[in-house]
Protein backbone atom coordinates (compact mmCIF):
# COMPACT_ATOMS: atom_id res chain seq x y z
CA UNK A 1 0.00 0.00 0.00
CA UNK A 2 1.35 3.42 -1.05
CA UNK A 3 1.11 6.40 0.82
CA UNK A 4 -1.70 8.05 -1.35
CA UNK A 5 -3.73 5.30 -0.23
CA UNK A 6 -2.78 4.95 3.07
CA UNK A 7 -3.54 8.89 4.10
CA UNK A 8 -6.06 9.75 0.84
CA UNK A 9 -3.21 12.19 -0.25
CA UNK A 10 -2.84 11.65 -4.58
CA UNK A 11 0.75 11.48 -5.86
CA UNK A 12 -0.31 15.31 -7.82
CA UNK A 13 -0.59 16.53 -4.58
CA UNK A 14 2.10 14.93 -2.65
CA UNK A 15 4.39 16.62 -5.52
CA UNK A 16 3.04 19.89 -4.89
CA UNK A 17 4.10 19.43 -0.83
CA UNK A 18 7.39 18.44 -2.12
CA UNK A 19 7.77 21.30 -4.27
CA UNK A 20 6.06 23.90 -1.69
CA UNK A 21 9.13 22.69 0.95
CA UNK A 22 12.15 22.84 -1.97
CA UNK A 23 10.55 26.80 -2.13
CA UNK A 24 10.24 26.84 1.59
CA UNK A 25 13.77 25.57 1.85
CA UNK A 26 15.24 28.35 -0.75
CA UNK A 27 13.14 30.87 1.32
CA UNK A 28 14.97 30.03 4.75
CA UNK A 29 18.41 29.84 2.83
CA UNK A 30 17.79 33.68 1.63
CA UNK A 31 17.06 34.27 5.41
CA UNK A 32 19.99 33.00 6.41
CA UNK A 33 22.06 35.41 4.05
CA UNK A 34 20.20 37.95 4.91
CA UNK A 35 20.89 37.76 8.75
CA UNK A 36 24.61 36.17 7.91
CA UNK A 37 23.36 33.19 9.70
CA UNK A 38 26.00 30.25 9.62
CA UNK A 39 23.99 27.69 10.98
CA UNK A 40 20.89 28.45 9.03
CA UNK A 41 22.68 28.54 5.71
CA UNK A 42 25.00 25.21 6.45
CA UNK A 43 21.25 23.27 7.43
CA UNK A 44 19.28 24.66 4.41
CA UNK A 45 21.90 24.19 1.92
CA UNK A 46 22.43 20.96 2.79
CA UNK A 47 19.31 20.02 2.93
CA UNK A 48 19.01 21.51 -0.61
CA UNK A 49 21.19 19.63 -1.67
CA UNK A 50 19.24 16.31 -0.34
CA UNK A 51 16.20 16.86 -2.20
CA UNK A 52 18.05 16.59 -5.43
CA UNK A 53 18.83 13.59 -4.18
CA UNK A 54 15.47 11.37 -5.17
CA UNK A 55 16.04 12.46 -9.20
CA UNK A 56 19.58 11.51 -8.77
CA UNK A 57 19.10 8.58 -7.62
CA UNK A 58 16.51 7.72 -10.13
CA UNK A 59 18.06 9.18 -13.09
CA UNK A 60 21.63 7.74 -12.66
CA UNK A 61 21.37 4.82 -11.17
CA UNK A 62 17.33 3.90 -12.12
CA UNK A 63 16.15 3.52 -8.75
CA UNK A 64 12.18 4.25 -8.90
CA UNK A 65 11.66 7.29 -6.62
CA UNK A 66 8.12 7.64 -6.69
CA UNK A 67 6.13 11.13 -5.32
CA UNK A 68 5.72 9.46 -1.60
CA UNK A 69 9.53 8.85 -1.74
CA UNK A 70 10.24 11.90 -2.14
CA UNK A 71 7.97 13.38 -0.11
CA UNK A 72 9.71 11.33 2.95
CA UNK A 73 13.22 12.32 2.14
CA UNK A 74 12.13 16.16 1.42
CA UNK A 75 10.18 16.48 4.54
CA UNK A 76 13.06 14.81 6.87
CA UNK A 77 15.53 17.83 5.59
CA UNK A 78 12.79 20.42 5.25
CA UNK A 79 11.64 20.22 8.78
CA UNK A 80 15.40 19.63 10.48
CA UNK A 81 16.28 23.03 8.25
CA UNK A 82 12.86 24.62 9.85
CA UNK A 83 13.94 23.75 13.11
CA UNK A 84 17.09 26.13 12.44
CA UNK A 85 14.83 29.14 11.75
CA UNK A 86 13.28 31.53 14.41
CA UNK A 87 9.51 32.36 13.69
CA UNK A 88 9.01 35.89 13.32
CA UNK A 89 7.04 36.13 16.45
CA UNK A 90 9.55 34.67 18.72
CA UNK A 91 13.69 34.91 19.12
CA UNK A 92 13.08 30.79 19.64
CA UNK A 93 13.93 28.43 16.91
CA UNK A 94 11.26 25.44 16.79
CA UNK A 95 14.03 23.44 18.20
CA UNK A 96 14.02 25.82 21.36
CA UNK A 97 10.85 26.59 21.60
CA UNK A 98 8.65 23.35 20.96
CA UNK A 99 9.55 20.01 23.50
CA UNK A 100 8.31 17.89 20.94
CA UNK A 101 10.17 19.06 17.30
CA UNK A 102 13.48 17.61 18.17
CA UNK A 103 11.60 14.06 18.77
CA UNK A 104 9.65 13.94 15.32
CA UNK A 105 12.81 15.70 13.09
CA UNK A 106 15.04 12.75 14.81
CA UNK A 107 12.15 9.65 14.51
CA UNK A 108 11.66 10.91 11.00
CA UNK A 109 15.22 11.54 9.99
CA UNK A 110 15.91 7.86 11.43
CA UNK A 111 13.26 6.65 9.20
CA UNK A 112 15.05 7.36 6.07
CA UNK A 113 18.12 6.25 7.41
CA UNK A 114 16.42 3.09 8.06
CA UNK A 115 14.92 2.76 4.96
CA UNK A 116 18.61 2.99 2.91
CA UNK A 117 19.85 0.00 5.62
CA UNK A 118 16.72 -2.00 5.13
CA UNK A 119 16.65 -1.36 1.16
CA UNK A 120 21.04 -2.79 1.19
CA UNK A 121 20.65 -5.76 3.23
CA UNK A 122 17.57 -7.34 1.46
CA UNK A 123 18.25 -6.13 -1.90
CA UNK A 124 21.74 -8.39 -1.02
CA UNK A 125 19.48 -11.06 -0.23
CA UNK A 126 17.71 -10.58 -3.66
CA UNK A 127 20.71 -10.50 -5.63
CA UNK A 128 22.22 -13.55 -4.50
CA UNK A 129 21.90 -17.10 -3.61
CA UNK A 130 24.62 -17.78 -1.75
CA UNK A 131 23.51 -15.78 1.47
CA UNK A 132 20.11 -16.29 3.17
CA UNK A 133 18.83 -13.65 5.53
CA UNK A 134 15.85 -14.19 7.60
CA UNK A 135 13.30 -11.63 8.46
CA UNK A 136 14.92 -11.27 12.13
CA UNK A 137 18.41 -10.57 11.17
CA UNK A 138 16.40 -7.75 8.75
CA UNK A 139 15.32 -6.46 11.96
CA UNK A 140 18.02 -6.35 14.08
CA UNK A 141 20.30 -4.98 11.20
CA UNK A 142 17.84 -2.30 10.50
CA UNK A 143 17.72 -1.06 13.96
CA UNK A 144 21.51 -1.43 14.55
CA UNK A 145 22.12 0.41 11.35
CA UNK A 146 19.98 3.32 12.46
CA UNK A 147 21.41 3.13 16.17
CA UNK A 148 24.99 3.29 15.04
CA UNK A 149 24.25 6.32 12.55
CA UNK A 150 22.68 8.28 15.56
CA UNK A 151 25.79 7.72 17.85
CA UNK A 152 27.87 8.68 15.32
CA UNK A 153 25.40 11.96 14.36
CA UNK A 154 25.28 12.69 18.32
CA UNK A 155 29.12 12.46 18.38
CA UNK A 156 29.38 15.00 15.21
CA UNK A 157 26.64 17.07 16.73
CA UNK A 158 28.72 17.50 20.23
CA UNK A 159 32.11 18.28 18.15
CA UNK A 160 30.40 20.55 15.75
CA UNK A 161 28.72 22.45 19.23
CA UNK A 162 32.50 22.73 20.52
CA UNK A 163 33.76 23.99 17.47
CA UNK A 164 31.24 26.69 16.89
CA UNK A 165 31.96 27.57 20.98
CA UNK A 166 36.02 27.86 20.57
CA UNK A 167 35.52 29.72 17.29
CA UNK A 168 32.62 31.68 17.71
CA UNK A 169 30.65 31.37 15.34
CA UNK A 170 26.72 30.91 14.73
CA UNK A 171 25.77 27.16 15.74
CA UNK A 172 25.15 24.82 13.15
CA UNK A 173 24.10 21.85 15.37
CA UNK A 174 23.24 22.13 18.99
CA UNK A 175 23.15 19.64 21.40
CA UNK A 176 21.20 19.65 24.90
CA UNK A 177 22.77 17.69 26.91
CA UNK A 178 23.03 14.22 27.86
CA UNK A 179 18.75 13.80 28.28
CA UNK A 180 18.25 15.36 24.94
CA UNK A 181 20.58 12.61 23.45
CA UNK A 182 19.35 9.91 25.17
CA UNK A 183 16.34 10.60 23.83
CA UNK A 184 17.42 11.25 20.36
CA UNK A 185 18.33 7.65 19.95
CA UNK A 186 15.02 6.55 22.10
CA UNK A 187 13.07 8.53 18.73
CA UNK A 188 15.89 7.40 16.44
CA UNK A 189 14.94 3.48 17.48
CA UNK A 190 11.11 4.22 16.99
CA UNK A 191 12.03 5.27 12.81
CA UNK A 192 13.73 2.49 12.56
CA UNK A 193 10.57 0.26 14.21
CA UNK A 194 8.30 2.00 11.45
CA UNK A 195 10.85 1.21 8.71
CA UNK A 196 11.42 -2.86 9.96
CA UNK A 197 7.79 -3.03 10.15
CA UNK A 198 6.45 -1.72 7.40
CA UNK A 199 9.03 -1.14 5.40
CA UNK A 200 8.41 -4.32 3.08
CA UNK A 201 5.68 -3.57 0.78
CA UNK A 202 6.84 0.35 1.23
CA UNK A 203 10.30 -0.13 -0.45
CA UNK A 204 10.02 -3.06 -2.51
CA UNK A 205 10.75 -1.15 -5.60
CA UNK A 206 13.78 0.58 -4.57
CA UNK A 207 14.96 -3.49 -2.99
CA UNK A 208 14.45 -4.43 -6.86
CA UNK A 209 16.39 -1.80 -8.79
CA UNK A 210 19.16 -2.29 -6.20
CA UNK A 211 19.01 -5.98 -6.82
CA UNK A 212 19.47 -5.34 -10.16
CA UNK A 213 22.31 -3.25 -10.01
CA UNK A 214 24.27 -5.84 -7.88
CA UNK A 215 23.42 -7.97 -10.52
CA UNK A 216 24.50 -5.65 -13.21
CA UNK A 217 28.04 -4.72 -11.08
CA UNK A 218 28.58 -9.15 -10.60
CA UNK A 219 28.58 -9.28 -14.72
CA UNK A 220 30.74 -6.58 -15.30
CA UNK A 221 33.36 -7.82 -13.12
CA UNK A 222 33.14 -11.39 -14.55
Amino acid sequence: MNLREQIGIGEHRQRQITWAMEVGLMAMFGLGLVRTNTGILVNTGIALLMTQLPSVLERDLGIPMDAGLTLWITSAVFLHAFGTVGVPWSPLTPYQSVWWYDHLTHGLSASVVAAVGYSTVRALDVHTDDVSYPPEFTVVFVFLFVLAFGVLWEVIEFSVAGLAAVVGSGNVLTQYGLEDTMLDLIFDTVGAAVVAIWGGARLSGVVDALAERFDAARRGTE
